[in-house]
């Protein structure tokens, strides 16, 4: 398994280890609850320095992006960052990632740890435009700042004001090192990721940096298990289980990031087509039952199946049972009664409108 620069840091503060796309990652350092109620309420730290980073170079990069993501990348400008996806010709979803416009001719896509050589190899069958295209993601280490205080603390150790809307970024120095800052995060809270280069010694610098700026508002650092729940709580979704490509874009939910309208590019006609017969939806769910709902159960109603769960669990916030999960189209409406199925029994569920934490 690979191991990312921070990994000695984990198991010095005796984190929980797992195996997660082919990465030994920690999935939690004290609890999963108290962990996201810290991200939630105060400022956590996450290693996520197994993501993907690939460069775009090139005079014709921006029509590279163009062609293989389905968001309008000529919308962007240098600092810009833009959520989107690729799609392989009949509409399924390759990945979810982040476009970050660096220059004219130099974008950054962040894609899933999972996916990177899958991404890569994409890329380079869909290359008919010379661009170069550059995996990086062993150079990169990554950590996000998350929660209400995530300014505060990084901002003791930057080098100059950092005043970021929403998906922008800059290069700046924190802690002295070279570094992309983008205000972009996937827990729905304030929240700022940290690219830079380096070895080990460079990566504990920059952990030891954030913490001691973080002291004051009791800083902690969080696993991928709080990641999840806090990802979901915002109903944002994950590749491999809410996405894939068996999935398309407009049923995911993900039309907003769907422009079938810009010129040509991978999936754009079976996107146009799929559009004229959407006939599952993805939903959100809640149940006031006690449960807990597991990726795989099945969704039902008027005692037949209607969908399964693709994510789910038990909101630490609300302290209730949610999830998101494939129905029929019939049934994808707001305050639609639902079941989840259990242990072949049904509990009572009905669909809501994201996020399930409202902000």
């Amino acid at each position: 398994m690979k191991r990312t620069k921070f990994y000695n840091i984990h198991k010095n503060l005796n984190a929980k280890l797992v195996e997660f796309a082919g990465f030994e990652m920690p999935v939690q350092y004290t609890s999963i609850i108290q962990e996201h109620k810290t991200v939630r309420h105060k400022v956590g730290v996450f290693d996520v320095s197994h993501m993907g980073e690939i460069f775009i170079k090139g005079a014709r990069a921006l029509d590279f992006v163009q062609y293989i993501t389905i968001n309008d990348a000529s919308k962007l400008f240098p600092g810009r960052v833009q959520y989107s996806a690729m799609c392989y010709e009949d509409g399924g979803i390759v990945d979810d990632l982040l476009v970050y416009k660096i220059s004219d001719h130099e974008f950054l896509l962040v894609v899933n740890a999972s996916n990177i050589q899958k991404d890569f190899d994409w890329m380079n069958k869909n290359n008919k435009f010379g661009v170069e295209i550059l995996n990086r993601s062993d150079d990169f280490s990554l950590l996000a700042i998350q929660g209400p205080d995530s300014l505060k603390t990084i901002q003791k150790i930057s080098e100059r004001n950092i005043d970021l809307e929403y998906y922008h970024f800059t290069k700046m120095k924190i802690a002295d090192v070279d570094m992309i800052v983008s205000r972009t995060g996937y827990t729905g809270e304030l929240g700022y990721e940290l690219y830079f280069e380096g070895d080990e010694s460079t990566a504990e610098k920059i952990w030891n940096s954030v913490f001691e700026a973080g002291k004051e508002f009791n800083i902690q650092p969080v696993g991928l298990g709080a990641r999840d729940t806090l990802r979901l709580e915002m109903g944002y979704c994950l590749y491999g289980n809410d996405i894939d490509q068996t999935t398309n874009p407009l049923e995911a939910g993900l039309g907003w990031i769907t422009k079938l309208n810009k010129p040509d590019f991978v999936g754009k006609e079976a996107l146009l087509k799929a559009k004229e017969n959407i006939t599952r939806k993805l939903v959100a769910m809640i149940s006031e039952e006690k449960i807990f709902p597991r990726h795989g159960y099945d969704i039902s109603a008027n005692g037949r199946k209607i969908g399964h769960i693709t994510s789910g669990t038990v909101s630490p916030i609300m302290d209730k049972a949610i999830a998101l999960g494939y129905v029929e189209k019939d049934f994808s409406a707001v305050d639609t009664e639902v079941n989840f199925v259990v242990r072949g029994k049904e509990f009572p569920a009905k669909v809501v409108k994201l996020p399930f934490i409202k902000k």
